[in-house]
């Protein structure tokens, strides 16, 4: 199983942009596709973006297409998102997934799951 830990969330101003960092460690670590989801208090997890491990493919949610780009570095085994004009309804907990594929993820048949980051957005 692949261990995620996630780094970079904090407190922004509305239209800054900010980015995150999931390292992931383990044997198996380059078998999975990695997302990002994010949770705000009584809702369920919400998915954001996808990349996988062997290529270039991503998904982005319409909610913040054209916002936040989900990419990695194989060589650090480390995924990214970076968010740009971020908005005071960003505000959530932010979670690194693992999954074996783009759908599982979308779907939350995830493996593997970071602590979180929290990212707070003030207007």
């Amino acid at each position: 199983q692949v261990q995620l830990i996630e780094s970079g969330g904090g407190l922004v101003q509305a239209g800054d942009s900010l980015k995150l960092s999931c390292a992931a460690s383990g044997r198996t670590a380059s078998r999975y596709t990695m997302g990002w989801f994010r949770q705000t208090p009584g809702q369920g997890r919400e998915f954001l973006a996808a990349i996988r491990w062997s290529g270039d493919s991503t998904s982005h949610a319409d909610s913040v297409k054209g916002r936040f780009t989900i990419s990695r570095d194989n060589a650090k085994a480390t995924v990214y998102l970076q968010m740009n004009d971020l908005k005071p309804e960003d505000t959530a907990v932010y979670y690194c997934a693992a999954a074996l594929s783009a759908h599982m993820l979308t779907i939350g048949r995830v493996d593997s799951w970071g602590q979180g980051t929290q990212v707070t957005v003030t207007s």
